[in-house]
């Protein structure tokens, strides 16, 4: 069951970092808008979760520094 879990969490992942570049790449949405940062933020959290689950550490680190950057930028936004 954990491994499913994980599993999906990675594909969420992929989706949801695809579906923030590709709206924010036609315009639909903005790098600025809140939704564009949470889309990248858990995306990248799926990514990190598979990746050190599978042992592939440099996605891993890749998506950390991306969950990061998109966790800062959540705080600009709200505060």
């Amino acid at each position: 069951m954990q491994k499913s879990l994980i599993e999906w969490g990675g594909w969420y992942g992929t989706i949801s970092i695809i579906t923030a570049f590709a709206l924010s790449s036609f315009s639909v949405i903005k790098p600025t808008d809140l939704l564009y940062q949470i889309l990248n933020f858990t995306g990248a959290a799926g990514i990190v979760a598979v990746s050190f689950y599978k042992r592939v550490y440099q996605s891993g680190i890749l998506n950390l520094i991306w969950a990061i950057i998109a966790l800062v930028a959540i705080m600009k936004i709200i505060f």
